[in-house]
C-alpha cells in the first residue's frame, strides 16, 4: 500500500534556500523532492503480455531517499548470502553519548570515523583474547526515531573467526551472548576517547564528562539460522532516517510522524513538528559526501572475499549459492505476468502525450 504522504511533500513547503543548510545538505534534499517526477525524466514502457502502456519517471537515486532503496537493499542482501559461514550470528549495538552530538554535527567525517574504527579495535581486541581473528558488518544509523540525533552502529557478527594456524574456530562458549557488554562498553569508551585525544578534538573538561557516562553496548542472542540473518540484514542495511509510511499528515505549515517511545514500552505515539523542524532534523542524517555507511572487517573484509573467503568455505563444505539477478521490478504493473519493454526515453520536457494517446486508443481496439 502507498503511503499517503512522502517525505518529499514536507520539503516542497520549505524555503530550502533559507535554512543554513550546506551545499551538500540543500542538494540532496532537492534530489528528493524531484524524485519520480518529470523533472528528473523517465520512460514509456508497454508489456509483451496484457499490452498495458505505463509512464515511470526516474528516481533520484540519492541514498538518503526512502524511495530509492529497496533495489539497493535487494542486491545487496544476494551479495551477503555468499559470505554465510556455519555457526551462530551476533547483533551488537553500539552507541556514543549525546554530549559527543555538538562534535558529530561540526565534524560528522571524522567523529563517524573514530566510531567506525573504536567498534572494531574493540571487537578485534575480545576476539584476541580467545586466539580468535574475527569479522563484522558495520551499519552506521545516526537518528532516533523522533529524528534526533543518536550516531550508534549495528554490527553483526559471526560467532567464529581464524586462529593462529589459519583455521576455523566456532565459538564454543555458553553461546548466549559474544561477549560480555560491559566489558565492552568500557575497552570501547577508552578507545574512542583515545583518538578523539589524538586528534585533538575537545577538552579535558569533555574527557572526564565522556568517562563518568556508561557508554551503552547493547547485545542480542544469536540468530537462528543464516537466513534469519539475511532477513534481519534486510531490515538495517539501507534504512533511512524515517520512511514515508510513518508521516501521517502533512500541512503547510506543520508534520505529524508516528514513532516508538522505547522509554514507555515501545509504545507507538505521534509526534507534530513544524515543517521547518521536521527538514532540519532530516539534515542531520544527510551524511558527508562518498561517506562509506556500511563496512566490512574482518573475515568478512574485501580483502578476504578475494579469495581466502572462498576458500575456507570450501574447507568448510559450504556450497556457495548462485546468485541469480531478480527482474521483478521490471515486471507489469498491471498483470504482474508481463516484462516490460522500454518504447521511449523522455527528458525533463516529459512524455510524449500524442503518442501516448495514439497508442492507448490503438491498444483499446
Amino acid at each position: 500500500m502507498q503511503p499517503q504522504w512522502e517525505v518529499a511533500d514536507v520539503l516542497k513547503k520549505v524555503d530550502l534556500s533559507n535554512q543554513n543548510f550546506t551545499v551538500h545538505q540543500e542538494k540532496t534534499l532537492r534530489a528528493l523532492t524531484l524524485c519520480r517526477t518529470a523533472a528528473l525524466g523517465g520512460h514509456v514502457d508497454a508489456c509483451d503480455s496484457c499490452g498495458n502502456i505505463s509512464v515511470s519517471y526516474n528516481s533520484c537515486r540519492n541514498r538518503h531517499c526512502p524511495k530509492c532503496q529497496g533495489h539497493k537493499r535487494e542486491e545487496w542482501i544476494q551479495a551477503r548470502e555468499q559470505d554465510l559461514l556455519p555457526c551462530s550470528y551476533y547483533h551488537v549495538v553500539f552507541t556514543i553519548p549525546d554530549s559527543l552530538n555538538g562534535l558529530a554535527i561540526h565534524k560528522p567525517q571524522l567523529i563517524y570515523k573514530i566510531l567506525f574504527d573504536s567498534v572494531w579495535a574493540t571487537l578485534s581486541q575480545f576476539g584476541r583474547t580467545e586466539n580468535t581473528h574475527l569479522g563484522m558488518i558495520a551499519i552506521l544509523h545516526t537518528w532516533g526515531q523522533n529524528l534526533s540525533l543518536h550516531p550508534h552502529i549495528h554490527c553483526i557478527v559471526p560467532g567464529g573467526g581464524i586462529d593462529a594456524n589459519g583455521n576455523w574456530k566456532r565459538k564454543i562458549k555458553t553461546d548466549k551472548y559474544l561477549f560480555c557488554t560491559d566489558a565492552l562498553s568500557n575497552v570501547f569508551r577508552a578507545k574512542f576517547v583515545a583518538a578523539m585525544r589524538k586528534e585533538n578534538l575537545a577538552n579535558q573538561k569533555l574527557y572526564d564528562q565522556l568517562f563518568a557516562k556508561n557508554w551503552v553496548v547493547y547485545a542480542k542472542q544469536p540468530f537462528g539460522g543464516p537466513k534469519q540473518v539475511i532477513e534481519y540484514l534486510g531490515r538495517y542495511t539501507h534504512k533511512v532516517a524515517i520512511s514515508n509510511h510513518r508521516i501521517k499528515n502533512v500541512t503547510n505549515h506543520e508534520v505529524t510522524i508516528s514513532y516508538k517511545d522505547y522509554k514507555d514500552n515501545s509504545k507507538t505515539k505521534q509526534l507534530t513538528l513544524k515543517n521547518e523542524e521536521f527538514t532540519r532534523r532530516f539534515s542531520l542524517h544527510i551524511l558527508p559526501k562518498r561517506f562509506v555507511r556500511i563496512r566490512h572487517y574482518g573475515i568478512l573484509s574485501s580483502s578476504w572475499k578475494r579469495g581466502k573467503l572462498q576458500q575456507l568455505q570450501e574447507d568448510l563444505n559450504i556450497i556457495r549459492p548462485i546468485v541469480e539477478t531478480k527482474t521483478q521490478h521490471r515486471k507489469c504493473y498491471c498483470c504482474k505476468v508481463g516484462n516490460l519493454v522500454t518504447l521511449h526515453v523522455f527528458g525533463q520536457r516529459g512524455p510524449p502525450k500524442a503518442y501516448l494517446i495514439e497508442n492507448t486508443l490503438a491498444s483499446m481496439n
